[in-house]
């Protein structure tokens, strides 16, 4: 198989082709290129069974370059050293990253998985890029006394009931007082992304949950530090969708 190693770091797609060589004997020509840029005029002179593809690069990211790119039966393979919002989602769908320090078994494994696919047709490209516009797509209008105010799922970290209102606790430190209860919010939120796991909290479950507590209660650890209650019947569906990430 032909892999093309896309990152602007050189130390990192030197490391990656040195380790590739040791460990993945399938692959028997890697190429490189330092851009998005580099990348598509790769492309347009040859082809790659297998893409490895840095999402954090200067003026293109790897994402944008996906959309420009039209081989079908691509495998890509993100690595990053970041635990983005998108990759969360990537990984729910099965689709592989490395994360940096690349670990040996974790590449051996996502190579395995991408000579398989590509023994046979399939339009895993396409859906990967259908996947990362929906994920970056995915916002809410939070209603306000003046007004509405648009934001991102992956910038909610956890929602609490506040009598008749919804307090919203964003990645920033910000908090937004809506006009709506919460259980509005449980019933207009992506319920693959928040659980509700109490009468008064909604918690992002897809991006911010940082680990579970039983110390005082049941709990959900979040990014933010804060730790939700988790009401009793919840729990084995909470325990459930965690398992599953």
């Amino acid at each position: 198989m032909k892999a093309l190693i896309v990152d602007d770091e050189l130390f990192c797609r030197e490391n990656l082709k040195f380790i590739i060589g040791e460990y993945c004997p399938e692959i028997t020509s890697i190429a490189q290129a330092g851009s998005a840029e580099e990348a598509r005029q790769y492309f347009s002179e040859s082809d790659a069974d297998i893409l490895f593809l840095d999402i954090k690069m200067p003026n293109e990211n790897g994402f944008e370059l996906l959309e420009s790119i039209s081989n079908k039966n691509l495998s890509v393979i993100f690595t990053t050293a970041h635990n983005e919002y998108a990759l969360k989602a990537i990984k729910a769908q099965a689709i592989d990253y490395l994360e940096k320090p690349i670990n040996i078994e974790d590449l051996q494994d996502a190579v395995k998985k991408a000579g398989v696919k590509a023994k046979k047709p399939n339009n895993s490209l396409e859906e990967i890029k259908a996947l990362i516009r929906r994920t970056a797509n995915e916002k809410i209008a939070i209603p306000m006394r003046e007004g509405y105010e648009i934001i991102a799922y992956q910038d909610i970290v956890h929602l609490e009931a506040s009598e008749s209102y919804t307090m919203i606790y964003l990645t920033n430190g910000k908090k937004l007082l809506s006009s709506k209860n919460i259980k509005v919010y449980e019933d207009k939120l992506d319920s693959e992304v928040f659980f509700r796991t109490h009468k008064s909290h909604i918690i992002n479950l897809q991006y911010h949950i940082k680990g579970f507590s039983r110390i005082d209660g049941n709990s959900a650890v979040m990014s933010n530090g804060k730790q939700i209650p988790i009401a009793r019947r919840k729990l084995q569906v909470f325990l459930d969708r965690i398992a599953d990430m």
